[in-house]
């Protein structure tokens, strides 16, 4: 088995969720302290590392990202290393990311380049949010790279498939909380009260009208409610109902148009139904933007690699963090192709592991094109 296989295989029994990645970061230092330590630097930020690998004459540095967390996700794929932590899972593929990341590390220590690299294994990707912090540390302004890279999985592609394109990639993303606050009351006598059921059932149809009458047609945005909790039995009206959903645009100028008309709907909710709202927008991501000529170059090399096949994908609504990195540094993202039936977020994603090895060699092979 290749080792960094059977590394993705421990790493998968082990996820964690954001900021709580305390077993996956030992695991990751137990390995990194197993390698030839004299061209390494590791620092611990938090739950996270950044790892250093000096080059022998360096003119400039080069970053890596690989997100370590995990979902609070009940694991149905079968797999004798399944996850051994109760609902929680490895369902989007940051097993994968920090196994080709800890490949690329064992490749450089032992096949030293010219240039410094920088290896960041981020936690909290999935929430609240680690790249942006990690941004602003002491240890990211001593270490700043002039380029840095990342890739993610991607299901849907054959393995040895690379997708990408310049400019946007993945929207500008935001979660979404709101509470309704009302008067309850016995469901006999609905005069006496206001129901703060009816009042989220017709928030929620009123939200849907933002993006096909608030939003530039040529445009794009997605407001999605995907949990709401209200009342506490079938004959009490209830008095509290909250609402739990995520807004996805193409463009930072459409957030602010759709969270300004959110807060206008629900001011008129709470008019409507004589009650209080409170709006609460959680995590929010910058789009990832990938910088054009990186991008076109990363494309050319990939094209001239045995084994590996470019598509040139569209933008996807999907949220990522790495967007505050891309945001600073100069930089790009691509889809991994790892064919797997089920997708990201899902209980049954069963990524083909060949996609680790290939990943690997492709990555080691830019990087030291990048640094000669």
């Amino acid at each position: 088995m290749n080792p960094f296989v059977k590394i993705r295989r421990d790493l998968h029994q082990i996820p964690e969720l954001g900021f709580q990645e305390y077993k996956t970061q030992a695991y990751l230092l137990e390995f990194l302290n197993s390698l030839p330590q004299s061209r390494l630097t590791i620092k611990e930020w938090r739950t996270g590392l950044f790892v250093k690998v000096h080059g022998s004459n360096p003119e400039k540095m080069i970053g890596y990202r690989a997100d370590i967390d995990g979902l609070p996700i009940s694991e149905e794929t079968g797999y004798p290393f399944s996850s051994t932590h109760l609902g929680r899972m490895h369902a989007c593929g940051h097993d994968f990311h920090m196994s080709i990341a800890l490949g690329l590390i064992d490749y450089f220590t032992k096949n030293p380049i010219a240039d410094d690299l920088l290896f960041i294994f981020q936690p909290a990707e999935e929430g609240p949010g680690g790249a942006e912090p990690m941004l602003q540390s002491e240890i990211m302004k001593e270490w700043r790279p002039d380029l840095i890279l990342a890739l993610h999985i991607a299901p849907e592609y054959p393995v040895g498939t690379v997708a990408m394109k310049e400019g946007l990639l993945f929207a500008n993303t935001s979660e979404l909380f709101i509470e309704l606050s009302g008067k309850g009351g016995h469901a006999a006598f609905p005069h006496h009260a206001n129901d703060m059921v009816v009042a989220a059932c017709h928030l929620v149809g009123q939200l849907q009208t933002i993006v096909s009458r608030n939003i530039d047609p040529l445009d794009s945005a997605v407001i999605t409610i995907g949990k709401i909790t209200g009342g506490t039995v079938q004959n009490v009206i209830a008095e509290r109902a909250r609402l739990e959903g995520t807004i996805r645009t193409l463009s930072p100028e459409s957030m602010t148009a759709v969270k300004k008309r959110i807060e206008a709907i629900i001011s008129g909710i709470e008019a409507g139904f004589e009650c209080m709202a409170s709006i609460d927008y959680g995590s929010m991501y910058h789009q990832v933007y990938n910088n054009p000529a990186l991008t076109e170059e990363f494309i050319s090399f990939a094209e001239s690699v045995e084994g590996v096949e470019t598509v040139r994908c569209k933008a996807a609504m999907t949220g990522e963090d790495f967007g505050y990195l891309l945001k600073e540094i100069p930089g790009f993202m691509f889809w991994l192709g790892v064919n797997s039936p089920n997708g990201l977020h899902h209980s049954g994603l069963m990524p083909d592991e060949g996609a680790i090895p290939a990943a690997i060699h492709l990555l080691s092979q830019y990087i030291t094109f990048k640094s000669s």
